[in-house]
């Protein structure tokens, strides 16, 4: 059971987990946006120039129920626009990671070798002298 916990502990506590889980905090506050956006704004826009009201349903019978259209038209917007953000963000992140590992590369492949220390310098040059007096 202790190793089962500190595995847990392990898999919570990763950087990814914590950042899914504030993703997803702040996707939730974005959601409430987007649906107040919807709500309040679009859909009288949308009522205003089709003429119908987007609260539109229609009812089922006599037993009350009823289809309700416009919240499904509510939420068919709330996700294109949900998606078209995230789509964007997820695009400019790609675009900056791909630009960080150009630049860290070319910064990699611009810095010159280092000079070798004097120690590295004369052992060379006793290897050289060895290999050139085992030759004779």
């Amino acid at each position: 059971m202790k190793k089962f916990l500190e595995e847990f502990k392990d898999f919570a506590l990763k950087g990814n987990v914590m950042d899914m889980a504030v993703g997803v905090i702040i996707g939730g506050a974005f959601s409430s946006i987007v649906s107040a956006l919807t709500d309040n704004i679009l859909n009288p826009i949308i009522s205003c120039f089709g003429g119908t009201e987007v609260g539109l349903v229609t009812p089922l019978g006599s037993t009350g129920q009823v289809i309700n259209w416009g919240a499904f038209i509510s939420a068919i917007i709330n996700f294109l626009i949900l998606a078209f953000v995230l789509f964007t963000i997820l695009k400019a992140i790609n675009k900056l990671t791909s630009l960080a590992k150009k630049e860290a590369d070319e910064a990699a492949a611009e810095e010159p070798e280092p000079e070798p220390s004097e120690e590295v310098k004369l052992l060379t040059q006793i290897a050289e002298e060895l290999k050139a007096l085992n030759k004779k």
